[in-house]
């Protein structure tokens, strides 16, 4: 008798997963190109914009992961009766993402 394998489990981000790789990983390739430009000790301004540029482009990343959490863990931990426990897990995310200056 063989087994089936264990199919991933679902995530709020599940759904979108390929555009999400798609931007960590031009995210990553921000994050090599700050690393080129220190290296050849480009102007100060120009380096803190491209940082700023991949923080807004992870913000986005986090927002949409927010976004799936709220439509689709939250709403099955509310069916389990975990509303309360979820909506406090989810306000402490949200604290830590606020808290980065």
């Amino acid at each position: 008798m063989t087994s089936s394998p264990t199919p991933p489990p679902v995530r709020g981000y599940t759904a979108s997963k390929d555009q999400l790789l798609a931007r960590l990983r031009r995210v990553e390739g921000q994050v090599r190109g700050v690393e080129r430009m220190v290296d050849d000790d480009r102007y100060c301004i120009d380096v803190l914009t491209q940082i700023s540029a991949i923080q807004a482009a992870l913000d986005k990343v986090a927002l949409g992961l927010l976004d799936g959490h709220a439509r689709h863990c939250m709403r099955e931990g509310a069916e389990a009766g975990r509303a309360e426990e979820m909506a406090d897990e989810m306000m402490g995310a949200v604290g830590r993402l606020m808290r980065r200056s």
